[in-house]
């Protein structure tokens, strides 16, 4: 599985150690794990895992016992946990009133009605005795449905559908994106984006940008949040009349202008699965999916 065709990726490696005894009195083996980048005159050469400060190791084809291809090592931010990521954008609710439940998280706002600002955060065990009836005591005694986002076939999920939760509504799942915002900010090199003005305002924490034609009428919106080297967006919103024409596009790139500005490194989104229009959008700045979510909720009442 090894050869000329594996230079450029990763691959692991068992060679021989010569000189040396392996537990069983055989001759002693070891493993290399790293990019291949070399391959030839007799010699695999792979640059480790552990990055540029440790040197390459030259191994003669002749001492490789075995060895394939493995997938890419996953970025930083990849490595994120899906509630890490989640409590990182809280950032975009500003107002938020938020209340820890051991290790979930309970969410309100007394200015916006979104879910992901009016719902418990219950991704992994809460670690809290009695979390499911506080969970429901919290939403009620202000006046709300309880609702809980949680991630696909787990525990969490189990228990509240297990007291009679349902869909909060019928969207499907919700998909959190990233991508690094280097990387995308590239992706915009050389595409042609419509000729509008774009106004950029709030503190340094949270902007919002608006797309405005010459004649001042706003076609497309959209607000940001820096916080901790990461930006997120919500609210892309373009006026349906004038859709497929790269406004959207245009506040994308002005906000992540506004990020990187503030040092963001990785820039996220959220985005509900049936979405084609805004995946193509969001698809082409090159953003990936991270990890996808539902809503669940009381019953409503008949």
């Amino acid at each position: 599985m090894l050869g000329p065709h594996v230079v450029g990726q990763r691959i692991v490696v068992r060679r021989l150690v010569h000189g040396e005894r392996g537990p069983s009195g055989g001759p002693a083996l070891t493993d290399v794990l790293g990019l291949c980048t070399s391959w030839g005159d007799g010699v695999c050469v792979v640059e480790p895992d552990a990055g540029a400060a440790t040197e390459q190791v030259r191994i003669p084809i002749a001492d490789i016992v075995s060895g394939k291809p493995v997938p890419p090592r996953a970025s930083p931010r990849f490595r994120v946990s899906p509630r890490e990521a989640q409590v990182r954008a809280l950032a975009l609710w500003p107002d938020l009133e938020t209340q820890a439940l051991g290790d979930w998280v309970l969410r309100r706002s007394t200015t916006s009605s979104a879910r992901r600002a009016n719902s418990v955060l219950a991704m992994g065990p809460s670690g809290t005795a009695g979390d499911y009836d506080r969970v429901v005591a919290f939403y009620r005694d202000r006046g709300q449905r309880p609702i809980a986002a949680v991630l696909p076939d787990t525990e969490e999920e189990a228990l509240f559908l297990g007291h009679g939760w349902v869909p909060e509504s019928n969207d499907g799942n919700t998909v959190f994106e990233l991508v690094g915002v280097a990387s995308a900010r590239r992706s915009l090199r050389g595409v042609g984006l419509p000729e509008a003005g774009v106004e950029v305002d709030g503190d340094g924490t949270v902007a919002r940008g608006r797309v405005l034609t010459g004649e001042g009428r706003v076609v497309a919106t959209g607000t940001a949040a820096y916080e901790d080297d990461w930006v997120g967006f919500r609210g892309i919103e373009v006026d349906p009349d004038l859709r497929g024409r790269g406004y959207g596009l245009l506040v994308m790139a002005r906000l992540l202008d506004w990020g990187a500005e503030r040092g963001a490194t990785t820039a996220y989104l959220q985005v509900l699965d049936d979405n084609e229009r805004a995946f193509a959008l969001y698809d082409g700045l090159g953003f990936t999916v991270h990890h996808e979510y539902r809503y669940l909720a009381t019953p409503l009442p008949d």
